[in-house]
């Protein structure tokens, strides 16, 4: 409905309406008196009873459904107040529907429906306006706000036809002129309705101001935010054309544009950075695009802002490699005491570099437990060979995008730790420390240790890609030196690119070096006092060592020592002016009662206790194992919180035991007449791993024979059903646990006789190491007897073929590096 219209008939003109009627049902529209308005008939109960309208007297009541979509609307769901019409013309239209053009003539209700088929008939009682008491100073207000009201809407865009504007002018009655309104400024089918169902002109009227005074202020709402978004634009636009002309008059003046000052600027870092020629094309064409891109522009400060790390990226800056290699030897001891091993690494490193200009970088691993110095030795490598030291710690790192970057699209985005190290180094072929390596972790964002194989990869990382300045770098100069604590949770590939270098920890007399040279000093000078105030002697330093401290490295031995030289600053600072020297004698006074007592199964030989040896990811510790005899039903119980492999090996020897008990002179039902128990102490730490074998077999023969264990023989090994001794790992490790508890003597397996040469030389000279390939061996070095005596006579029975004797290794073979 385009345009709606309407006919005024004159007052005294009687219209003769029947109380019968056919009904049409409209939809989306209220017909009001005297609206001239076109309607599509489609519907068949519709299209009779417009026929039957013409057929009659033209005349049809027109009511509106409550539901626009109902196809077939019932009595319930069509308002009962509605509108007299006449059809004023028929068109029937091809595709079978029927267009008439309708006149409201007078309200009415229905009051009955008498027929439903084949269309709706209904009885209908006129509704007549109420008289209105003319000249009425309200009704007259009322009609001129409501025009002007209409006005107001139409100045503000609501489109209503100039012929409806005159009739409105002109209109003396209010009940015409709130239905004329009504009808022409598009209100919903509900409020439309209820107005039709008003019968008092005035309070009409009152209804139709209500709406318009709505729909003027929507309308204003609708021209503020129309108008604020104008403004917006034109501001925009209008700082534009300034800017413009600002320029236009900077140059006309010769003063130069601070704009193109910097973009200057830019392109001659680009020039002095000696990038690769391709990165250098790229760089160049961001600029462009930066120079012709608005100041304001989103993406300009983010192109600015990557122009910035392509420049201060260090692509062709290099330091130069001290190659003096006495120099870097005496650097390197200097700083750190032992590490005889990777020191000849870096030196060797030194050497090649010095013949060959051109070779790739180590990728070196340190592994070792806490505080032996690996981070501390990235430092001291890179004073060595003069190069810059940069470090980044891998702890805890779960993102990819921490290795590699974020993509230039996010908002903050930056370059991964590695390009971040590069520029912080300034120099394009520093010492590289990724710390930590162990302790990276993976989750939804990615995996970082993957993130990493092409960085550690030589034959890779001269191409290595950053996502956020996604163009090639070459790593191949850059010195990359990874630390962990243990080797296993670092990704096999990653294994594979990297030379591992095994730390153990320090024995008494390294760690008094140490401290002598480094630790002390250190903590005198950081604690406020000098050497002339304070001295520690060598005796109290081995008291620390072996009463206040049980560790592979020197962290904890560097806190006692700075326990103490805190105690002597506080006597300092109260005004005590003397020498103050700590003894043996003295060093419970200042660190108070000792932490660690020898152990109580190292005092004297028992039967059924055992010295291990175990590995642990800070170092080696002993291991004691106790096994108990009792009478009962037969039975094994094991504790100390053993894990499955451990278990396993206390079966496997028991299981020997059982098959070696004539040898060993035990009943033959002894299994089924005693319960065996074997613990581990310290049973709130979870224990496993095979190498424990031969403990827990000569714990089981020392208390099923009744014969004491030797308590200056500490073992390790795993055993078979045979009875054979496997080899282990760790063995370097287990050593120094041993020197550190007292043991003499240390039993290991004939095949890792081998790796005595990785123990330096006067580790060995500490203890007494003894091969063995059979459990026989090792229980003629850990008993006091063996074969244990017969019952009957006292003396050893008749072993079934020889036992062999064990090796005992007093020197170490020549070639081990001391």
């Amino acid at each position: 409905m385009k345009e709606l219209v309407m006919e005024v008939k004159p007052d005294n003109e009687e219209l003769k309406i029947p109380d019968v009627l056919p009904l049409l049902p409209v939809r989306d529209v209220v017909v009001y008196p005297y609206m001239i308005l076109p309607l599509f008939v489609g519907r068949e109960i519709s299209i009779a009873a417009v026929d039957h309208a013409l057929s009659q007297d033209r005349l049809i009541f027109l009511a509106t459904q409550r539901e626009v979509g109902e196809e077939e609307p019932t009595p319930d769901t069509i308002y009962s107040t509605g509108t007299v019409a006449m059809i004023m013309r028929m068109l029937k239209l091809p595709d079978g529907r029927v267009k008439i053009l309708v006149q409201g003539l007078s309200k009415g209700r229905i009051t009955e429906y008498l027929a439903e088929k084949p269309f709706y008939s209904v009885r209908i009682e006129r509704i007549a306006d109420p008289q209105v008491a003319e000249n009425s100073l309200e009704t007259e207000a009322l009609m001129r706000t409501v025009k002007e009201q209409l006005g107001k809407v139409i100045s503000l865009g609501k489109i209503i036809s100039p012929e409806v504007m005159v009739i409105v002018e002109n209109m003396q009655e209010p009940g015409s002129l709130a239905d004329l309104v009504a009808s022409n400024i598009g209100l919903k089918v509900e409020d439309a309705q209820r107005l039709l169902e008003i019968a008092d002109p005035i309070e009409r009227l009152g209804r139709v101001n209500e709406l318009l005074n709505k729909e003027y202020e929507l309308l204003s709402m609708q021209a503020r935010i129309q108008s604020a978004a104008k403004e917006e634009m034109g501001k925009s636009q209008r700082e534009y054309f300034l800017r413009e002309q600002l320029r236009a008059i900077q140059q006309e003046l010769g003063e130069t544009d601070a704009r193109a000052e910097e973009i200057a600027e830019l392109r001659k870092a680009i020039e002095q950075a000696k990038m690769p020629p391709a990165v250098e094309k790229e760089a160049l064409k961001q600029l462009g695009r930066l120079e012709q891109m608005h100041p304001d522009a989103a993406e300009s400060g983010m192109l600015r802002t990557y122009l910035d790390w392509m420049v201060e990226i260090p692509w062709s800056k290099s330091t130069k490699d001290s190659l003096d290699i006495k120099r870097a030897r005496e650097i390197l001891d200097e700083d750190h005491f032992y590490l005889d091993k990777v020191k000849e690494r870096i030196l060797e490193f030194l050497a090649v570099r010095k013949l060959k200009k051109k070779m790739k970088g180590p990728i070196l691993c340190f592994v070792g437990p806490p505080g032996v110095g690996k981070t501390s030795l990235g430092k001291s490598i890179a004073r060595a060979m003069g190069r810059k030291f940069v470090r980044i710690s891998l702890g805890g790192v779960r993102d990819e995008a921490e290795i590699r970057g974020h993509r230039r699209t996010y908002v903050g985005a930056l370059p991964g730790r590695i390009v971040q190290g590069l520029k912080q180094a300034g120099a394009n072929n520093p010492v590289f420390m990724l710390d930590e390596l162990d302790k990276i972790g993976a989750d939804f964002r990615g995996d970082p240790s993957s993130a990493l194989l092409e960085v550690l990869d030589p034959e890779q990382n001269h191409a290595f890609s950053d996502h956020y300045i996604n163009l090639p770098y070459n790593l191949s100069n850059v010195m990359f030196i990874a630390t962990a604590n243990q080797i296993d949770p670092v990704p096999g590939p990653l294994q594979d690119r990297m030379e591992v270098i095994n730390l153990a920890g320090y024995t008494e007399e390294e760690k008094l070096q140490i401290a002598k040279r480094y630790l002390v000093p250190r903590q005198i000078k950081e604690n406020g006092i000098t050497e002339q105030t304070l001295t520690i002697s060598d005796e109290a330093i081995k008291a620390i060592i072996a009463k206040y401290t049980r560790e592979a490295g020197l962290r904890n031995l560097e806190r006692e020592i700075g326990s103490i030289c805190r105690k002597v600053a506080r006597k300092v600072a109260e005004g005590e002016k003397r020498h103050f020297t700590v003894n043996a004698a003295t060093v419970a006074k200042y660190l108070g009662p000792p932490k660690f007592l020898r152990e109580e199964e190292m005092e004297r030989n028992e039967v059924g206790v055992v010295t291990g040896l175990a590995w642990t990811p800070v170092g080696g510790e002993v291991l004691f194992v106790e096994a108990t005899i009792m009478q009962g039903k037969g039975g094994l119980t094991l504790t100390g919180q053993l894990g499955d492999v451990m278990k396993e090996s206390v079966q496997a020897a028991l299981s020997y035991i059982r098959s070696k008990e004539t040898e060993l002179n035990l009943p033959t039902d002894f299994f089924h007449n005693m319960e065996i128990h074997v613990h581990v102490p310290a049973g709130a730490i979870p224990k496993d791993g095979p190498s424990a074998g031969v403990t827990m077999a000569t714990a089981l023969v020392s208390a099923l024979t009744k014969i004491p264990v030797r308590k200056d023989v500490a073992m390790t090994g795993e055993i078979t059903l045979r009875g054979k001794v496997l080899p282990i790992g760790g063995l370097k490790e287990k050593m120094l646990a041993a020197i550190r508890a007292g043991v003499k003597t240390v039993v290991i397996p004939e095949q890792n006789k081998k790796d005595l040469e990785e123990v330096p030389r006067h580790i060995l000279k500490k203890v007494k190491v003894v091969t063995a390939r059979t459990i026989d061996e090792v229980l003629r070095v850990a008993l006091e007897t063996y074969p244990p005596p017969s019952p009957r006579h006292g003396k050893a029975p008749a072993v079934k073929g020889k036992v062999p004797t064990p090796r005992v290794l007093v020197k170490p073979r020549k070639g081990v590096v001391a």
